[in-house]
């Protein structure tokens, strides 16, 4: 064969290969996680601390700001993955929600109506009265089963309990796919990361534990690990208790991915404080989403949704993400963490 009968075979089979893998189809659904900055209503709850929460603290307009604080965060939430999959997420964690009620009034909103988003709540039991929550489009996902495990964590001086976020479990079909998302929002660092290191510690261990059991029922179970952990990707409730991993092929069997952890490596983070970024936000998956058979859905990439209009574009806090709440007043800005997402892909044969 002559080389310019050898160039236009090769030319030829490349060409044949780019039309099969062009006349694929796939099917995309966004998941996302996003914590949406103290949103709570404005009625005062005796059960609850909540008169300590920002909108509380307003001297007036309440009404107001509660209503602009609920399309703020219906308006991202809109769009979120919108640009590729051309729907809003069609699972959705959320924290810093004080109620179910809050929740109603943001699945009712005029951006996110139309969506028909379900609503798994269950209070928790957090000092502050925040829980999280998963929110799902109805006719995508199909809840089947739904739990919260408590974290029991005590203070090192006194013995007492330390009251905090339960973690949501959620298991049910997206689509024909069973899946499982569990939701978290792990105790922050106050008081310092060092000294409030074994409380999301302990946090991951309770993580492991539901991780573990869901894969001894099946050791292919597709598992979402969702929230604001708290914690970067590189501490060690993900690298000493969870054994998260970075690299796609390094993923053992039972193994966990966090996609997040090289936007961490790149220097990106979800929240900023003291002019110092961290990467609190993350979803983590295991290894059965990152099969290459794409017969039932599997992972594609994820990353942060950090839009400029949620951004600071001046003063002091430029550059940082545009927040609700600010010296005591309302600023008409979204929240203090960036969203974060993947898209998931499936064939359509």
């Amino acid at each position: 064969m002559n080389l310019f009968k050898f160039l236009s075979t090769v030319l030829f089979l490349s060409f044949i290969v780019t039309v099969r893998a062009q006349d694929k189809k796939f099917k995309i659904h966004t998941i996302a996680f996003y914590n949406l900055e103290n949103l709570f209503d404005t009625i005062n709850d005796p059960l609850k601390f909540d008169e300590y929460s920002p909108i509380m603290e307003l001297k007036s307009n309440r009404d107001e700001a509660y209503r602009q604080k609920i399309s703020n965060m219906a308006r991202v939430i809109a769009e979120i993955g919108k640009d590729v999959t051309k729907n809003t997420p069609a699972i959705l964690g959320i924290c810093e929600i004080e109620n179910k009620n809050v929740l109603e009034d943001l699945v009712n909103d005029p951006h996110l109506l139309d969506k028909d988003y379900g609503i798994i709540h269950y209070d928790s039991p957090d000092a502050r009265g925040i829980d999280v929550a998963l929110l799902y489009q109805k006719n995508i996902f199909t809840p089947i089963s739904t739990s919260i495990h408590e974290l029991k964590i005590y203070d090192d001086e006194s013995q007492e309990r330390i009251t905090t976020r339960d973690q949501l479990l959620v298991s049910g079909k997206l689509e024909d796919d069973l899946i499982h998302i569990l939701v978290n929002h792990w105790p922050s660092r106050r008081g310092g990361e060092a000294r409030s290191r074994p409380k999301r510690v302990a946090a991951a261990k309770l993580n492991k534990r539901i991780i573990d059991s869901l894969q001894t029922d099946d050791p292919y179970a597709k598992v979402i690990i969702m929230g604001d952990f708290n914690d970067d990707p590189i501490n060690s409730s993900f690298k000493d208790v969870l054994k998260t991993t970075r690299k796609r092929k390094k993923v053992g069997f039972k193994g966990l991915y966090n996609p997040f952890e090289n936007f961490h490596k790149d220097g990106l983070g979800t929240t900023a404080y003291r002019d110092n970024w961290s990467l609190f936000d993350q979803i983590i998956i295991s290894k059965p989403l990152l099969e290459k058979d794409y017969s039932s859905f599997r992972y594609y990439k994820a990353g942060i949704f950090n839009k400029n209009y949620l951004i600071h574009s001046k003063g002091k806090y430029k550059g940082y993400p545009f927040r609700s709440w600010s010296d005591g007043s309302f600023s008409n800005g979204y929240s203090d963490h960036f969203p974060v997402y993947m898209y998931v892909i499936k064939e359509v044969q």
